[in-house]
């Protein structure tokens, strides 16, 4: 792993120009989805937003080999996954350290392996760390899984590791795991999964006695949260059901569960997944599939099933997202940060009343972006998604 020293000569100025013209071309891109309309004025295709900012991307540590998930740590490091099964800290300095040692075994066949990670407020008294990984549960099976252990105090090891939820059932399947973890405001943790992907298992996303496709709401340390919905049939951790495979999600300045989806060719979805209701997947998507078919009957609404607050087609393809709270971006207060795959870009939305209303993007082409958070200091930190993925630092050009 190589260490990172901050220069100028490192810090990749976009002109404010060139992403200006790239902002216009998004939303002229043909749908996948021709024949199918939005629900409401507005739930996609929002106004471009355009503006004259420039930004600085400084990186401050690269050779990471897929990174999944970051958190900040109180001294200023970073906690990061790479999808192999390595969790590492990177210093403010941007110095890497070797991998931790005693996690638990991943499955890191093609979207598995270690995904999320997280630390919550009490992390300096406690050293303790959460992360979601691919769990091998025999014959070829995996599952969605969330571990947690205590960091020793030179940072190499995990210590009292316990898995604390397990996504039933298992499947024989190397696909969408969902996988984000987010703590509310009372102390309980959100676990995002994916349905598997495959047609069988995709069924089980409408399924409440499974964990598959759901936004999935635990204690910290095992056990389904207090203040759950009860849903008659369902699993006791179940928030909501009905999802593809999520893998952004974050707390809303209004206190609530924000989540993106990943659709299918089209039909990448935003929601804030309300306790016990159904958000339609499989039987409902601004999507088809990637064969040119429709996904069931074609529905893009049935009663009884949740609308998008906005989606995107074509895709985005999210990963990582957070709600901008800080000083360096004074515009950006309260918009949502989401990391594109597809689109390689940070996208900005501007959201006004639970309505999206103008979206942006930044560093398109610049890498698959795969998580995104805010640093202590207000800048925008983006990790990267390849072989050789990066960790970056975002801040506006002098």
């Amino acid at each position: 792993m190589t260490k990172i020293t901050h220069s100028a000569a490192l810090a990749v100025t976009l002109a404010a120009s060139p992403l200006a013209l790239m902002a216009q071309d998004f939303n002229d891109a043909p749908p996948n989805a021709p024949d199918q309309t939005p629900a409401f004025e507005g739930q996609t295709r929002a106004p471009v937003l355009t503006d004259d900012l420039a930004l600085d991307r400084e990186v401050v540590a690269d050779g990471l080999e897929n990174p999944w998930g970051m958190d900040q740590l109180p001294d200023g490091g970073w906690i990061v996954t790479e999808r192999p099964g390595r969790m590492r800290i990177v210093s403010a300095d941007g110095s890497a350290s070797p991998p931790i040692s005693g996690l638990p075994e991943v499955d890191a066949r093609r979207q598995g392996g270690l995904l999320d990670v997280t630390v919550n407020d009490d992390f300096a008294e406690t050293r303790r760390v959460w992360w979601s990984f691919s769990e091998p549960r025999g014959g070829g099976e995996n599952g969605t899984s969330v571990a947690t252990g205590v960091l020793s105090e030179d940072g190499r090891e995990m210590t009292e590791v316990e898995v604390i939820f397990q996504q039933q059932p298992a499947w024989a399947s190397t696909l969408h795991y969902g996988s984000r973890l987010v703590f509310d405001d009372a102390g309980a943790l959100f676990v995002t999964t994916g349905e598997r992907s495959n047609p069988e298992p995709r069924q089980l996303a409408q399924d409440i006695s499974t964990h598959l496709g759901k936004v999935i709401r635990i204690d910290p340390m095992g056990g389904a949260a207090e203040g759950n919905p009860e849903i008659e049939g369902g699993q006791p951790e179940i928030w909501s059901y009905g999802h593809r495979n999520l893998q952004a999600a974050a707390l809303g300045p209004d206190g609530d569960l924000w989540t993106v989806e990943h659709g299918p060719r089209g039909g990448d979805e935003l929601n804030r997944p309300e306790a016990g209701k159904n958000y339609g997947w499989p039987v409902i998507t601004y999507g088809i599939d990637y064969s040119g078919a429709p996904i069931g009957e074609g529905m893009t609404a049935q009663e009884g099933m949740e609308q998008p607050i906005y989606y995107w087609d074509p895709v985005i393809a999210p990963s990582g997202m957070v709600f901008y709270d800080g000083d360096v971006f004074s515009d950006w207060q309260g918009d949502a940060l989401i990391g594109g795959l597809a689109s390689q870009s940070l996208v900005r939305l501007e959201i006004e009343d639970g309505r999206v209303t103008g979206e942006a993007r930044y560093l398109q082409g610049q890498g698959r972006v795969r998580d995104v958070d805010v640093a202590q200091d207000g800048a925008v930190m983006v990790l990267t998604d390849s072989g050789n993925g990066a960790l970056y630092r975002l801040t506006p050009a002098e």
